[in-house]
């Protein structure tokens, strides 16, 4: 269902699929998130399923108000000022974007680590395609404040959190304002910008799943479970965080000679030095992971090490999600 409802969405042409689309796919990873029934599993769902609803109703009723006005279902043209900015907001909602940002770290802490990569990845894939299909008639202004304000408080919020799904999601609300800034310019980067996420989330995320690490006092004893891939993680969290000779490296570079190109350095300039905040948590996740012993005072458990070797699709992720930029 989350396949069809996906790609429902991604192929439609008219507002009422499109809005289906997005139904099912709701509808489909609600029991994903609420499979453990534990109690915050369960709020998750609640909290996912409210959004979302409102999130679609919203998106419908944008492209109802336009339908009134201009006769056109087209998912194209939408061109009514008003239901543009109903629809930033609705796709706001979906994405997770400042100011709607608050239910997606709590959805993400009650899930599982497997429900929480499809979450952040595949779910932002529909609201992503509508965002392309939309983006020359929003309103950039709007677009820019919002992408700024979600690099800001995906820094400023991830700073004091110890459960690494929340930092994760707030990296998340980190790049999607990477992937707002500009998409009313270039939607093209954007979408680059939205791949190359997917490659170094799903490589953090299956990291984490092998390691079965969920906060950040587990991370420090996971280090004998699996220690190449433990290394490795480093250098992928280094490449969420965006630094230069990495992958994650090559959006940001693109985005801000964009950015530059529009006569808009400033903006530039305050989303580059946003992302410092991102990076400060990204290290102390790798702090942790690979940097650090734990203190030998104490008897702690030492973990054992993994037997199975490591999964294929980690690997190729996490070499991707590092090295594309030198290749």
């Amino acid at each position: 269902s989350l396949i069809l409802g996906t790609s429902i969405t991604i192929s439609s042409n008219h507002w009422i699929m499109a809005w289906a689309g997005l139904e099912i796919n709701t509808l489909a990873i609600l029991p994903l998130i609420a499979q453990s029934h534990h109690p915050r599993a369960i709020e998750a769902a609640t909290k996912y399923f409210l959004t979302q609803a409102a999130a679609s109703t919203l998106m419908l009723f944008s492209s109802m108000t336009n339908a009134w006005y201009t006769g056109q279902w087209d998912i194209a043209q939408l061109t009514h000022p008003t239901s543009c900015l109903i629809l930033t907001s609705a796709i706001a909602m979906k994405l997770g974007l400042v100011p709607f940002h608050f239910w997606f770290p709590e959805v993400l802490q009650g899930s599982p680590l497997t429900t929480g990569l499809l979450l952040s990845t595949i779910m932002k894939f529909p609201p992503m395609t509508l965002f392309y299909m939309t983006s020359h008639s929003l309103n950039p202004t709007l677009l820019t404040c919002m992408a700024v304000s979600s690099a800001a408080l995906g820094g400023w919020m991830g700073l004091n959190q110890t459960q690494i799904r929340k930092i994760l999601a707030f990296s998340s609300i980190t790049h999607l304002g990477w992937m707002t800034i500009i998409i009313a310019y270039n939607p093209k980067l954007t979408l680059l910008n939205f791949y190359l996420y997917i490659l170094m989330t799903a490589a953090t995320f299956l990291t984490l799943n092998t390691i079965k690490a969920t906060k950040l006092s587990t991370l420090m004893t996971t280090w004998t479970k699996a220690p190449s891939l433990n290394a490795m993680l480093l250098l992928t969290l280094l490449s969420l965080a965006g630094l230069p000779p990495l992958t994650g490296f090559i959006p940001k570079w693109l985005i801000i000679q964009e950015l530059t190109k529009q006569n808009m350095a400033p903006m530039a300039t305050m989303i580059s030095l946003l992302s410092l905040l991102g990076l400060f948590f990204y290290l102390r996740l790798a702090y942790c992971a690979t940097i650090t012993l734990p203190p030998h005072t104490t008897n702690h458990m030492k973990q054992w090490h993994i037997n199975k070797p490591t999964n294929t699709s980690i690997a190729i992720l996490t070499t991707v999600s590092t090295l594309l930029l030198p290749i």
